[in-house]
């Protein structure tokens, strides 16, 4: 059964009630439809779908004074509605765009930085220099470095970490870095 949604006797009823409300109202139901969307047009668009729908079900809201609950539920379940069905603009192609791939390091420059990183390896004292080939070259853990050395998980964290600012401040590594 459809009710109808605008005959001339039904709306002569009900429109100066409703109006009134949209009147008195409007700018507070304007300010929640607003903090629902960010583009003040899109959010005239939604409470005017809203008020479209209470206008519609004006006969059947029993209270009156729960309105603007009613209002702000239609604004709530429209913008639902209207995310959930915009749409995801895809283009159709017929080759993927690849990003420009990156020179390819020079092999020579490579193996000169892998040899001034063994030099400064070497100079570190042995047993910090143990503990690096172990975390980094062997791929251990900390835990397995420390069992491997003998030591405790924390020495070998303040080991490698000293190691490492030692490595940072080699001269030969910050030539090849600048």
């Amino acid at each position: 059964m459809t009710t109808p949604v605008c005959t001339s006797a039904s709306t002569a009823a009900v429109f100066p009630t409703f109006s009134s409300y949209v009147r008195a109202r409007g700018p507070v139901l304007l300010r929640t439809a607003r903090s629902l969307s960010t583009n003040p047009n899109d959010a005239e668009d939604l409470l005017q779908t809203a008020l479209t729908k209470t206008f519609v079900a004006w006969d059947r809201i029993e209270d009156h004074r729960a309105l603007d609950g009613y209002v702000r539920r239609a604004l709530i379940n429209t913008r639902t509605s209207q995310w959930r069905k915009r749409k995801v603009e895809e283009f159709a192609v017929d080759e993927m765009p690849e990003p420009d791939p990156l020179p390819a390091p020079d092999p020579a420059e490579l193996q000169g930085l892998r040899d001034a990183m063994w030099r400064a390896v070497m100079r570190l004292p042995a047993r910090q220099r143990a503990m690096v080939v172990l975390r980094y070259y062997e791929d251990l853990s900390e835990a397995q470095t420390a069992e491997v050395m003998e030591v405790s998980v924390g020495t070998v964290k303040s080991a490698v970490s000293r190691a490492l600012a030692k490595l940072r401040e080699d001269p030969e590594l910050a030539m090849i870095s600048d």
